[in-house]
């Protein structure tokens, strides 16, 4: 997965900034890196799933 910024004639700092987060957000960057900050056995990724559908399920009575 590569990401590349190019700045704009023009452009200021603040408008590539904006544009360069709005790019890793949509593209899930930062969500993707957060998942594998730590290991998760299978066992374990099938337990939090298990339980994150539970309380879906909960909240949506």
């Amino acid at each position: 997965m590569s990401l590349e910024i190019s700045v704009r004639e023009g452009e200021t700092q603040d408008a590539l900034l904006r544009r360069f987060q709005k790019m890793v957000q949509m593209q899930g960057i930062l969500r993707e890196a957060k998942s594998h900050r730590y290991f998760l056995s299978k066992r374990d990724v099938a337990r939090l799933k298990a339980k994150k559908n539970a309380r879906r399920r909960r909240l949506s009575r």
